[in-house]
């Protein structure tokens, strides 16, 4: 069983997932590149949903990872959770992609 940790820098609250449940799964596939798996992270991040808090900041992060890759539903996703979101919020949840992009987690299409 491989464990992935998952941290709100923010919050600094950090919560273990185990690589069998979707979130492990998505964020491995992610890691791989997969618009699909960032798709769907962003789903669970916005929802609430497969174990993920509801955290708008991360949903529009890997909303906007799925987009970049051409999830063709991300953008309009994005595009949504934004209206519910400040404008500094949105600033982190870039920030946030760019990290990601920066670590060599995810190369940008």
């Amino acid at each position: 069983m491989t464990i992935i940790a998952i941290a709100a820098k923010q919050d600094n609250v950090s919560r273990e997932t185990s690589a069998e449940s979707p979130l492990g799964a998505w964020l491995t596939e992610a890691s791989r590149g997969q618009a699909a798996a960032c798709f769907d992270l962003g789903v669970a991040f916005s929802t609430g949903s497969s174990g993920a808090p509801c955290d708008l900041i991360e949903a529009h992060k890997w909303f906007n990872l799925a987009a970049a890759r051409g999830h063709e539903d991300a953008a309009n996703c994005r595009a949504d959770i934004s209206e519910e979101m400040t404008a500094r919020e949105i600033a982190e949840a870039q920030r946030r992609a760019r990290q990601w992009l920066a670590e060599g987690r995810l190369r940008a299409a």
